[in-house]
């Protein structure tokens, strides 16, 4: 168990790590993708501006190097399970971004990040997750469904921020929004180890979030949101916080839930040709009227009216904040009712 004087040196240092190697190497990774002709257009913006992609391995760099000497202080094998699911979920995101994969790519490949947290807690039974399910009003001890619980955790959080990365700052911004319930609840019902392991992401997101906040001067691309996502989830579960994790990404789980309910099938959205929203003349999001348009997120925002992109987006937080206290509700009701 770590005292408070170690755990106040360790998290500023992790955090320390992660924040500032974001912060300094991006502006190095935007010139260099832009340099080398890595840049997509910006879709919402008045002559589509190029913007550099992907930032995923600037994250993965200050995330796992603060995740390596977080590992290297504890010895603990919650921090190496969240480590290896996050660069497992990079890689995968990377084989995405470099070339054209099938939709069914990513939600199976993911299911890769889960096998570390499988495996590390049977050499070290307990330290990386729990066989109980902790639910808002009491805890249920399902041995024989959590592991398989754990392989649809990942994926479908990695590609529950992925979904979400629609407009400019929004994938960072969320992630930041819905990390701090995160990080209350494992302190409480995890262990201390696992809730500095969370502290890279959400301070590697916050550095990113400079640069990508709109107008966006880079995306983050599959490699960077594939390994948040991921990495959110293993979080949530070495620290014994899933529904709480759940909780807090709603808006984001319900675009999901929306886009695959009226495709019907899983896709890229590349492979969409209707498009959930159009652009008005004037550059604000307007609902599509087309029946085959999928439904998401963004498009029931706008049904009520034209919106700037700006303005979605702060519309997606403000929804990210209100998950984010009912997050915070369902810890002090489960506090209340187990204790820690």
């Amino acid at each position: 168990m770590l005292d408070v004087a170690n755990l106040v040196i360790y998290g500023a240092v992790v955090s320390a790590i992660s924040f500032l190697a974001v912060y300094f190497l991006t502006p190095l990774a935007i010139r260099s993708l832009a340099a080398k002709g890595k840049v997509v257009p910006d879709a919402h913006k008045r002559d589509k501006p190029s913007v550099p992609r992907p930032a995923g391995p600037v994250l993965i760099v200050g995330i796992a190097a603060a995740e390596i000497v977080l590992y290297a202080l504890t010895m603990n094998a919650g921090v190496l399970a969240i480590l290896l699911a996050t660069v497992i979920a990079f890689a995968v995101g990377y084989i995405d971004d470099s070339r054209v994969m099938p939709g069914w790519f990513k939600p199976v490949a993911l299911l890769a990040a889960a096998v570390p947290i499988v495996v590390l807690n049977l050499a070290h039974p307990g330290e990386v997750h729990s066989n109980d399910l902790y639910l808002i009003f009491g805890r249920a001890a399902i041995p024989l469904l959590y592991l398989p619980l754990i392989f649809v955790i990942i994926p479908i959080a990695g590609n529950t921020i992925n979904s979400i990365d629609v407009l400019n700052g929004v994938a960072s911004g969320f992630i930041i929004i819905a990390t701090i319930p995160l990080l209350v609840s494992v302190a409480i019902f995890g262990s201390l180890e696992v809730f500095l392991a969370a502290f890279p992401m959400l301070f590697a997101t916050i550095a990113f979030y400079k640069y990508h906040k709109f107008p966006s001067r880079i995306f983050p691309g599959d490699s960077g949101t594939l390994l948040l996502g991921a990495m959110y989830g293993a979080v949530a579960v070495a620290g014994r916080s899933e529904i709480i994790g759940v909780i807090a990404l709603l808006p984001a789980v319900m675009n999901s839930f929306l886009f695959l309910a009226s495709v019907k099938r899983i896709v890229e959205h590349r492979e969409v040709k209707a498009r959930p929203t159009i652009l008005m003349d004037d550059f604000k999001l307007a609902a599509s009227t087309d029946k085959a348009a999928p439904a998401t997120l963004v498009r029931l925002i706008v049904a009520d009216g034209p919106l700037g992109e700006k303005e979605v987006g702060h519309k997606i937080f403000r929804l990210a904040i209100f998950t984010a206290l009912l997050a915070f509700a369902s810890i002090a009701i489960q506090y209340v009712i187990l204790g820690r």
